[in-house]
């Protein structure tokens, strides 16, 4: 039978805050895992140059 998953915190809706990945435990579970949001390049301050800095490191 297919185990069911709940989330393992409050937030119980399908968020950009609450975003999931599955893992398997050591005790053969499948849980949810939580991910951290992808982060962006800086924007130049120039306010001419469109876009990202390029090959500054995602913050």
């Amino acid at each position: 039978m297919v185990q069911r998953l709940t989330y393992r915190r409050r937030l119980s809706y399908n968020t950009a805050s609450n975003k999931t990945r599955l893992s398997r435990t050591p005790g053969n579970r499948i849980v949810y895992l939580y991910t951290k949001k992808v982060g962006k390049a800086p924007k130049s301050a120039c306010g001419i140059c469109p876009g990202r800095l390029r090959g500054v490191s995602v913050i």
